[in-house]
C-alpha cells in the first residue's frame, strides 16, 4: 500500500514508489477533497432530520394594564401550538428521504471519483508508454543516422541521406519531449485526483500487464442498472417529490393555538385573580396553501420525468461504452499480436539492409514511420479501452468484482 500522513490537512506521501490502480483508488477515496465535501451532505441531513422532528415552542408572554399600583391589570400567560394535519410526521418523512439522498449521492460521487481514477490511471500509463516508445524511436533513428553518416563517410551515399536521417531524428527528439512533458502532465493530474498537491509517486504499473479488463456483458449490465446509484437516486427523488407533496397538503389544515393565562386585576387595591384560557385557530378562507400544492405536485412529476431520462442515458451509456470496449480491444489486441511486432520487424530489417548497402535511407525512413504511426494508433486504441472502462464504472461502481 502507499503510505499517506495527513500534515496541515494536506496529505504527505510516506516514500516515493511505483503505484498501481488498487492504491490510486484508495488515496483518492481516502483523500479525495471533493469526495469528502460531499460526504458532509450525510450530517447536514442528518441534522435536518433531527430538526424536523422537533416540536414547536411554547411562548411565555406578559401584559400589563395601568400603571397605578391600586389599579392595574397583570397577566402572565403560556401558549403551546399544536400541529394538525400530521405535518411533523410528513416532515420527518421529507428529511428521512433527504437522508436517502445524501446517502444515495455520496455513493454516485465515489462511483464517479472512481470513474475520474481509472481514466486518470491509465492516462498517466499511456503517457508513460508513450515515453518509453519515444525513447525506442529515438534509439532508432540514432542508430539510423550513425550508419547514415558511416556510409556517406564511406562514400556509399549520397549526404542528402545523413540530411534524412539527421531530419529524423530531430524530429523524434522532439516527439521525446512532448511525451515527457505530457507524462508529468499526466503524472499531476492523478496527483490531483488522489487528494495530493504533486505528484510524489516515481510511477504507474498495470497490475493486469498485457491482460485488458473484463467486463461485463450487455444484457447483464443493463439488468443491474436499477441498482446503480444513479438511478436509485432519481429513485428516492420521485420518493422524496411525492414526500414534499404530502407536506405540502397537511399545510392546508390550520394549526391550533392553546394559551393558558393567569390575570391579576388591582382594583382600589383590592386584587382579584382569574385563569383565562384560549384557542385560536385560523380561518383558511383564502390561503390553502393551493399555490405551493401545484407547485409540489409539478416538482414530483418532473422528478418522474428525470428518473426515466437517466434510464434512458444511462441504458444508451452502457451500450455506447461496451460497444467502444470492445472494438477497441480488438484493436488492441491486433496492435499487439501482429502490427506492432510486424513494423517493429521491418525497422530492424530496414535498418540492417541500409547498413549492409541494400536499401536507401527513405527505405529506413518510411519504416521508422510507419512504426511511430502504428505506436500512436495503438495508443489511441488503449485510450479508448480505459475510456470506456472507466464510464462504465461511472455508472455501475466495481463491475469488475462480479467478474473477478
Amino acid at each position: 500500500m502507499l503510505g499517506v500522513l495527513l500534515l496541515g490537512g494536506l496529505p504527505v506521501w510516506a516514500e516515493a514508489r511505483d503505484i498501481g490502480i488498487e492504491d490510486a483508488l484508495q488515496a483518492a477515496f481516502a483523500n479525495n477533497p471533493d469526495l469528502a465535501a460531499s460526504g458532509r451532505e450525510i450530517g447536514i441531513a442528518q441534522g435536518l432530520r433531527e430538526q424536523a422532528g422537533l416540536l414547536p415552542n411554547p411562548t411565555l408572554s406578559w401584559e400589563q394594564e395601568g400603571t397605578e399600583s391600586a389599579n392595574r391589570t397583570t397577566t402572565i400567560g403560556l401558549s403551546q401550538p399544536l400541529e394538525l394535519g400530521g405535518k411533523r410526521g410528513a416532515r420527518v418523512e421529507l428529511a428521512e428521504r433527504g437522508q436517502q439522498i445524501a446517502a444515495l449521492g455520496v455513493q454516485a460521487r465515489r462511483n464517479e471519483l472512481r470513474g475520474e481514477v481509472i481514466a486518470g490511471f491509465y492516462a498517466a500509463l499511456r503517457a508513460q508508454e508513450r515515453e518509453r516508445l519515444a525513447q525506442q524511436s529515438v534509439a532508432l533513428a540514432s542508430r539510423g543516422a550513425e550508419a547514415a553518416e558511416g556510409r556517406v563517410r564511406a562514400g556509399k551515399a549520397a549526404p542528402l541521406e545523413a540530411n534524412r536521417a539527421q531530419v529524423q531524428l530531430a524530429e523524434v527528439r522532439l516527439e521525446l519531449s512532448r511525451a515527457r512533458r505530457e507524462r508529468a502532465d499526466a503524472y499531476q493530474a492523478l496527483a490531483a485526483l488522489m487528494g495530493a498537491p504533486r505528484p510524489e509517486f516515481t510511477g504507474v504499473l498495470d497490475s493486469a500487464g498485457d491482460r485488458l479488463p473484463r467486463l461485463p456483458a450487455v444484457d447483464e449490465l443493463l439488468q443491474r442498472l436499477g441498482d446503480s446509484a444513479q438511478m436509485r437516486l432519481a429513485q428516492t427523488r420521485i420518493d422524496e417529490g411525492e414526500a414534499a407533496l404530502r407536506l405540502a397538503r397537511t399545510q392546508r389544515i390550520p394549526d391550533l393555538d392553546v394559551s393558558l393565562a393567569s390575570q391579576d386585576t388591582i382594583e382600589d387595591g383590592r386584587s382579584d385573580r382569574v385563569a383565562v384560557i384560549g384557542l385560536s385557530l385560523p380561518l383558511p378562507l383564502f390561503d390553502r396553501n393551493q399555490g405551493n400544492i401545484l407547485a409540489e405536485a409539478r416538482r414530483a412529476d418532473q422528478a418522474r420525468d428525470l428518473r426515466n431520462a437517466t434510464e434512458l442515458r444511462l441504458r444508451q451509456e452502457t451500450q455506447q461504452a461496451l460497444q467502444q470496449w470492445g472494438t477497441a480491444q480488438l484493436e488492441v489486441k491486433a496492435f499487439r499480436s501482429t502490427i506492432l511486432p510486424s513494423a517493429q520487424s521491418a525497422v530492424e530489417s530496414a535498418t540492417r539492409g541500409f547498413e549492409m548497402g541494400k536499401f536507401g535511407f527513405l527505405e529506413v525512413l518510411d519504416a521508422q514511420r510507419t512504426l511511430i504511426t502504428a505506436r500512436e494508433q495503438y495508443l489511441q486504441a488503449l485510450a479508448q479501452v480505459s475510456d470506456a472502462w472507466g464510464r462504465i464504472e461511472r455508472v455501475y461502481g466495481d463491475v469488475g468484482a462480479a467478474v473477478r
